[in-house]
């Protein structure tokens, strides 16, 4: 048996045997919770998204180092 089977085994044996409210109460909240996706993006945000993918797949980006030296000139003309 792998470690995940033994692990889902064991917590559905644990469950079953319980009578704690409280600890069902929070099993419940805990998988409530791993079902619901943590950043729910607005349809803007995804296709920012999607346009920063695919400009990053065609190249067209700067590394840290070459703004950080833009800025630096532009702040220097200041």
């Amino acid at each position: 048996m792998d470690k995940a089977a033994e692990i889902k085994n064991n917590l559905i044996s644990r469950i079953k045997d319980s009578n704690d409210l409280e600890f069902l109460k929070a099993i419940q909240t805990i998988f409530d919770a791993s079902g619901k996706d943590l950043y729910q993006l607005s349809p803007e945000q995804e296709e920012a998204i999607a346009i920063g993918t695919e400009q990053i797949e065609n190249g067209h980006y700067s590394n840290n180092e070459a703004v950080i030296s833009e800025m630096e000139k532009w702040l220097a003309k200041k």
